[in-house]
């Protein structure tokens, strides 16, 4: 009889246990229930511009920049890419990029997916004097110290920016667009 009771009481445990644990799972966070999302780093990802010019307002012209995932795992981007033009021996020209001061949002790309950033480059003609050649540019994902770059030959000006940068957004970039 006192095994029988015992053999009651490790019953009714296990059914409390069965009862109360999705209960306490429901109240955890997402986060919580989820592994994290990491950050991507430079080497998760592809950095492009995007077919065509974008579109363009008075003394500026506008270019998707593209970030693809060709990691194997979904990553975040927060932030503004840091953007600066490169000339000969791959040295930089000019000033970065500056930040157009839109508010952001944690951007989750799955892997194969697309997030982009708008570049704007302004007239240097309105800017400087005179322009300095540039053979193209460097782009450090956010919060990353390693650069891609690629070939766009463009003219900027030695000690003001003529570059300015949006804040990474979902999807791949649509020319001239902007949702803030």
């Amino acid at each position: 009889m006192g095994s029988s009771r015992s053999h009651w009481v490790a019953v009714v445990l296990l059914a409390c246990a069965v009862l109360v644990a999705p209960a306490a799972l429901a109240g955890a966070s997402p986060r919580a229930r989820v592994a994290a999302v990491s950050a991507c780093t430079t080497s998760d990802l592809e950095v492009w511009l995007a077919d065509g010019e974008g579109g363009g307002t008075a003394g500026r012209t506008y270019y998707p920049l593209e970030f693809s995932n060709v990691g194997r795992a979904s990553c975040t981007l927060y932030g503004y890419p840091g953007i600066s033009a490169w000339g000969q021996n791959g040295k930089q020209v000019g000033l970065p990029a500056t930040k157009s001061g839109a508010g952001h949002s944690t951007v989750t790309i799955a892997p194969g997916g697309t997030a982009h950033a708008l570049l704007a480059v302004a007239d240097w003609g309105a800017i400087c004097a005179k322009g300095v050649g540039a053979d193209g540019l460097k782009v450090y994902p956010p919060d990353q110290k390693t650069a891609q770059t690629f070939s766009f030959p463009l003219t900027v000006c030695a000690s003001r920016s003529v570059l300015v940068t949006g804040p990474l957004r979902a999807g791949v970039g649509i020319p001239g667009y902007t949702t803030s």
